[in-house]
């Protein structure tokens, strides 16, 4: 069966969200995603997606590879769920621009 829900499928889908944010940030100033709502929602809920999807990855998964920030994952995801509407883009555009990039360079070296 192809659509096995296992540790390297959630870590494939967290990939796959984080080029996407990587792909349509690149190039963006933090003035041009303020003044793009469409745009800031759509980085926010692939922030949520990229959570959702660590939280499934088994224990042992996480343990193994300690070195990647899960809880600051998590964290990210609990301030744009129970604080939207009041989210510092400054904070979702520095997490997007300097932490994602070296994020997808480890999680892309698991697959």
């Amino acid at each position: 069966m192809d659509n096995i829900k296992n540790d390297r499928y959630y870590l494939k889908k967290i990939t796959d969200d984080l080029n996407f944010v990587l792909l349509h940030m690149s190039g963006v100033t933090i003035e041009q995603l303020e003044d793009n709502p469409v745009l800031a929602d759509s980085m926010m809920f692939r922030m949520i997606q990229i959570s959702e999807n660590s939280a499934r990855l088994t224990d042992d998964f996480k343990r193994a590879h300690d070195n990647i920030p899960w809880h600051a994952i998590r964290g990210m995801r609990n301030r744009i769920v129970h604080e939207y509407g009041k989210v510092d883009l400054t904070i979702v555009y520095d997490s997007i621009t300097r932490d994602f990039p070296v994020l997808y360079k480890k999680l892309i070296e698991l697959l």
